[in-house]
């Protein structure tokens, strides 16, 4: 069987009680809840060695769940008149500062409404070394993550950013608020990242994994809470909140390294990209781009001062 369309987790007692379908897209995080349902529906999903009969059974605490994912069928993304909050644009690269909520390239129960359907709409065109089904993309942030992502238009763009970015050269600056008061002012972990060995949908800090780096600095407290800056020196899946919740600090609103159970109604984590900055691939010119955090990010942090 293919391990990497088999995931197998054990439920937590942060997430014991709640209804499957809710916790598996929690996990599944580039797929849909209504996706996560059908998987139910046509038996691709077992608990405790049993097919799952419904969306809204409860799990239990300890119970081992396996989602096995039909082989994903190759398909071209199409061209969507979604709206883009463009920041930057010209003939070799778009920089575009991506809503909350938006997944960045079409996936298994998420082939349209994402951030690559919206490109090629407005661009005609992008880069298609990476494919067709993620055209453009040389990076990428989260579904839950707003903020600042370049995409190439020309092949000669997407080759330059992708050797910045493996070369660390690429400057990306997030704001996040975390649980608790940090100890330290500012720090760096350097802890390698793989999936979680125990929970397939979920990275985690494992030997042998790959080397991630994160920097960061404490920018206000409250009580209760810590806004921090973060900075990237590597770009893994999920980087900034397995660190942060290895410290002991997860992201508010990270219900999938966090707390299954929030204090406030967020849709995710309270993560922002909110700095980008790289040498233009073709001009040689470097740039920085900079973007505040949406609305429900600033609302939160008027509730945190005010607790």
């Amino acid at each position: 069987m293919d391990s990497e369309r088999t995931f197998e987790f054990i439920i937590d007692e942060e997430h014991a009680g709640l209804r499957a379908d809710s916790v598996l897209s929690e996990y599944m995080e580039d797929v849909s809840r209504s996706y996560v349902q059908k998987l139910i529906e046509s038996g691709c999903v077992s608990a405790g060695g049993f097919p799952m009969l419904s969306k809204k059974e409860k799990l239990k605490a300890g119970t081992a769940v396996v989602v096995t994912l039909p082989e994903e069928q190759p398909c071209e993304a199409l061209p969507e008149d979604i709206p883009l909050d463009i920041v930057y644009e010209d003939d070799d690269l778009i920089v575009v500062d991506k809503p909350k909520g938006m997944v960045v390239h079409p996936a298994a129960g998420n082939l349209s409404g994402t951030l690559v359907n919206a490109l090629l709409f407005h661009c005609g065109s992008l880069s298609v070394i990476n494919g067709v089904q993620r055209p453009g993309i040389v990076h990428r942030i989260d579904k839950d993550t707003s903020g600042l992502i370049a995409i190439a238009k020309s092949d000669a763009a997407h080759k330059g950013l992708s050797l910045q970015l493996a070369e660390h050269t690429v400057t990306r600056r997030y704001r996040a608020v975390v649980f608790g008061s940090l100890k330290d002012e500012s720090g760096r972990i350097d802890a390698p990242l793989g999936r979680d060995p125990k929970n397939r949908l979920r990275m985690a800090i494992v030997p042998g994994g790959k080397r991630a780096v994160t920097n960061y600095k404490v920018l206000r407290h409250f009580s209760g809470f810590t806004e921090i800056e973060a900075r990237l020196e590597t770009g893994r899946t999920h980087q900034i909140r397995v660190h942060m919740a290895s410290l002991g600090h997860p992201l508010l609103g990270d219900t999938v390294y966090g707390p299954a159970r929030q204090p406030y109604r967020l849709n995710g984590q309270m993560l922002h990209a909110g700095l980008l900055g790289f040498v233009h691939p073709v001009t040689g010119q470097y740039m920085e781009f900079t973007a505040e955090p949406p609305e429900e990010y600033l609302i939160t942090i008027e509730k945190l001062k005010n607790r």
